[in-house]
């Protein structure tokens, strides 16, 4: 909406609820994800994930450049993913493709996550050090969740436990440098 009298632009109602849209449908995302790899079906939650990126590729303003985020982060978490499991830290019962590195539903999980930078945790981008906190914080609690249902083990809880959240200080920051040099929402 355009404010005529002032000159602004007033964010229609959709938009104001579009973070929080978000972040629910990436949770649900997650649950997809964690719940079938848990089950041994990891292809359903890829599956999910893939036409929730679908949906949001097809709305944003700017798809390429939000392509780009997607994909980079995507490299992002393949790479960092695939540490705690070379290094036996942690263990997945199901979707490993190649051993030694992460499997596709936790591949899946970094796309998702990716569409959330411009959308659910824009307010972030100009909190770097909330971000590494969070991320030292949440990424850790995320990966003991889907070790309760399953889909994850930690076969050395502690080390595992402290290098998740040392990776996940570095990397929140990271994606959102990211999110801000490739921004197809805004």
């Amino acid at each position: 909406m355009h404010d005529s009298s002032t000159g602004t632009r007033h964010p229609s109602t959709a938009e104001r609820w579009a973070p929080y849209v978000y972040f629910v449908v990436g949770q649900l995302g997650w649950f997809a994800c964690v719940l079938s790899a848990a089950r041994d079906v990891p292809w359903m939650g890829v599956a999910t994930t893939i036409v929730l990126l679908a949906v949001h590729l097809a709305r944003v303003e700017r798809p390429l450049q939000e392509f780009k985020l997607l994909v980079s982060v995507l490299v992002v978490g393949a790479i960092w993913e695939s540490v705690p499991v070379a290094t036996g830290l942690l263990e997945y019962p199901n979707g490993i493709v190649f051993p030694g590195i992460a499997p596709d539903w936790i591949l899946a999980l970094w796309a998702l996550f990716a569409a959330q930078f411009n959308t659910a945790f824009g307010w972030l981008k100009q909190r770097m050090l909330l971000a590494s906190v969070l991320g030292a914080i949440a990424g850790p609690m995320s990966f003991r969740a889907g070790a309760a249902l399953g889909a994850v083990r930690f076969a050395q809880p502690w080390p595992a436990t402290i290098v998740l959240a040392i990776g996940w200080a570095i990397l929140m920051p990271v994606m959102i440098l990211l999110s801000r040099r490739w921004d197809g929402v805004h």
